[in-house]
């Protein structure tokens, strides 16, 4: 019995000793936790200053730059200059993997790098400066990337090249970036427009009959299919979706009690290779399905 009572008199002892010891500025029992303070994004390189921007479309045709991406190869950055542009779209629907898309007022294009998520910090709208020297652009079928060289062409570059390359700026607003509607002259000017989030207004898909889905179209290269929409040729326009996407499986739509395809508006990057626009996009509500009569 009295070891008993020496250990139950030591058990309360030391129970007093650590809510002593505890009750100081760390104690677990004050409301004294603060969250941290960060006077910066814990993301990239906050040294980058906002010298030497120029637009994207300067980019496109600055004369140390414009042949690597007409010929799809890849030329590597090497004057001071930098972008100052939106994300338009980003990974988090799986269908642009390993790559977002950025645009300004002039242009858009594809930044590739070997990195899964980049939606948790690149979210849709968030603006963010790119230092461009030191990068590598090039043309993948005529589109416009950042990356790294890869087959001659352009590739992803690595999350460690690309930490250090870009700086978010301002904040993220709430509409994020609006489409631009895919008009005759978006379709006629794709060497401007590529690369930025657009919309298709009341479309209709040309092999919507019920059944067939997104990826039940030809194939797209990797794990890519495509779907042509009507009144545009096969080698002018198509929808591009990874059998990865969260909505790959979403059937074309159609009505099958009327019998008729039912329109649609259709939002994504527009990217193309060689001469034909690429829709690609980005989550399930980029597709949004209309009644039919209207």
């Amino acid at each position: 019995m009295k070891t008993l009572k020496y250990l139950f008199i030591a058990a309360v002892t030391t129970v007093f000793a650590l809510t002593s010891c505890l009750d100081g500025d760390d104690s677990l029992f004050n409301n004294d936790w603060k969250d941290p303070e960060l006077s910066q994004p814990p993301f990239g390189n906050n040294s980058i200053t906002e010298e030497g921007i120029i637009t994207i479309a300067e980019l496109k045709a600055h004369p140390n730059y414009k042949d690597a991406i007409a010929n799809s190869g890849n030329k590597l950055v090497e004057d001071d200059i930098k972008l100052r542009v939106r994300v338009g779209g980003n990974d988090l629907g799986g269908n642009l993997y390993k790559q977002f898309a950025v645009q300004d007022a002039t242009g858009g294009l594809i930044v590739a790098v070997n990195q899964g998520g980049l939606n948790g910090y690149l979210a849709e709208g968030q603006e963010l400066i790119i230092d461009l020297k030191g990068l590598y652009i090039g043309g993948y079928g005529n589109q416009v990337e950042l990356g790294a060289p890869y087959n001659g062409q352009i590739g992803r570059m690595s999350k460690d090249i690309w930490s250090t390359h870009f700086k978010l700026v301002g904040g993220i607003p709430s509409e994020g970036v609006q489409p631009i509607e895919f008009t005759k002259d978006v379709e006629n000017n794709i060497n401007t427009y590529c690369g930025m989030l657009v919309r298709l207004s009341n479309v209709t898909f040309r092999n919507a009959d019920g059944k067939t889905t997104l990826i039940d179209g030809s194939a797209s290269g990797g794990n890519y299919f495509t779907q042509g929409i009507d009144d545009y040729a096969l080698n002018k326009l198509i929808v591009r979706t990874s059998s990865y996407a969260d909505f790959a499986a979403t059937v074309l739509p159609f009505d099958t009690i009327a019998n008729k395809k039912i329109p649609c508006d259709i939002i994504g990057i527009a990217t193309q290779y060689r001469g034909t626009w690429q829709i690609m996009m980005r989550k399930t509500s980029d597709l949004v399905v209309k009644e039919l009569g209207n």
